[in-house]
């Protein structure tokens, strides 16, 4: 993509409302712009993220089983009163009316249009266990939204649901999904940590939040020092019950292990799985035959990422006081091709050959007649994983500078050995 034909409208300054270093990087980066509080419109490089989040989600969810749905975003109330929690949820839901004067809502969760989706179908033990899941835009009326897209009202969640015969078998399917959402952190590269969690307006006894270890977390972690050895094994049983809770839930007079084994560490929060049993499925008579012919209400669980919040929450773990560093996985780009000599045409040549001779989607080519300093700190703010830089050099003896952004490492390469080096296949 050339610069020139893109549309980055980043910011030089600060901006004055946002308090956290995700939120200005966002908006300086133009990844978003904010149309009302909590509300922001996902500009085509923050848009290009969010869909390399989504594509290893989706991947790694297929892996596990999972298949994909779309549900609306405008719920039935009706719904919501069938399973008892309309009048529970509280402010937060955003309640509407069609033009026929029928309650509404957009949703801030589907766990009642998906037990709704598979009820009147999946009628037999033989059809289970079934995994279904979504990236969908959810709607919470947070009373303050705050620290951008890390807290908005609206947002991109994946959630996914699990419809099992009994107790034993819905347990390995939270199991399974607690492992596919270490691959995907992983993948990502995140440190993941589940904590035991309340479960909240969503209901059940089994709950676990995932937070990734960032120095500018909102949350304090609690974990035993082993985590990380588990963690690397990926030894679900353990890693479940291993003592790791946020701040809410670490009380030092009863904790079950010895200061010297207690880790402490910032966190936020990217993703939670719930177990819930018959929750949903008992009042809204989401049955099924067992092997012995009983009729018996489905066990489920859900499970949520935060698509959007992600965004934030991997420039909060990586980022230097330049811009964003971006996982090369995760990146809007892979390289930024800067042309500083762009009416020299010997250096638009060897620009042009190295643009053509690459993936053209994976290059930003900025080709802007601008200062070197503004090109320079634009694409360093903008955070590509590489870059490679055209100058006088390149023209006078056939070199060009690649840049690696995390580590700000500056190889001279010829321009030949630069085009091998960033080949596909």
């Amino acid at each position: 993509m050339h610069l020139s034909q893109y549309y980055l409208p980043t910011l030089k300054e600060k901006p004055a409302n946002a308090q956290i270093i995700s939120h200005q990087y966002s908006l300086r980066a133009g990844l978003v712009k904010q149309v009302v509080s909590g509300i922001y419109t996902w500009l085509p490089l923050g848009l290009k993220v969010i869909r390399n989040i989504e594509n290893i989600i989706r991947d790694e969810m297929n892996k596990s089983g999972a298949v994909e749905t779309l549900m609306p975003c405008i719920q039935p109330a009706d719904l919501w009163r069938e399973s008892g929690r309309y009048d529970d949820y509280g402010e937060e839901m955003l309640r509407i009316n069609d033009r026929h004067k029928n309650d509404m809502l957009f949703g801030p969760t589907h766990e009642e249009v998906a037990t709704d989706l598979i009820r009147d179908v999946v009628k037999s033990y033989k059809d289970l266990p079934l995994y279904l899941y979504q990236i969908q835009w959810k709607f919470r009326d947070e009373i303050r939204p705050r620290f951008g897209v890390m807290r908005g009202r609206e947002f991109l969640m994946k959630d996914a649901y699990s419809f099992d015969l009994d107790y034993e078998s819905a347990i390995n399917s939270y199991d399974l999904m607690y492992k596919t959402y270490i691959k995907i952190f992983k993948r990502m590269g995140l440190t993941p940590i589940g904590v035991r969690a309340d479960t909240g307006p969503i209901g059940g006894n089994l709950s676990h939040e995932f937070h990734i270890l960032a120095s500018t977390g909102e949350s304090t972690l609690y974990y035993d020092n082993k985590f990380s050895e588990l963690l690397e094994s990926e030894d679900i049983e353990s890693l479940k019950n291993i003592y790791a809770v946020a701040d809410d839930m670490h009380d030092s007079n009863t904790c079950p292990i010895s200061e010297g084994q207690l880790s402490t560490s910032k966190g936020i929060e990217i993703g939670h799985i719930f177990y819930f049993g018959d929750k949903y499925s008992k009042p809204m008579n989401a049955k099924v035959a067992s092997q012995d012919g009983k009729s018996v209400d489905m066990h489920m669980g859900s499970y949520g990422i935060g698509v959007s919040r992600l965004v934030g929450a991997i420039i909060e773990a990586f980022h230097d006081d330049k811009g964003i560093i971006w996982p090369e996985n995760i990146a809007p780009f892979k390289i930024g091709l800067i042309n500083l000599q762009t009416r020299a045409a010997e250096c638009v040549e060897i620009a042009n050959k190295i643009y053509n001779a690459l993936e053209s989607d994976e290059i930003l080519y900025d080709d802007a007649e601008e200062s070197v300093g503004v090109k320079f700190a634009r694409m360093d703010l903008i955070g590509l994983p590489w870059q490679i830089i055209v100058g006088k050099k390149s023209a006078n003896e056939g070199i060009v500078e690649v840049k690696n952004r995390a580590t700000g490492k500056v190889e001279e390469m010829q321009i030949e050995e630069a085009i091998n080096r960033f080949s596909i296949g």
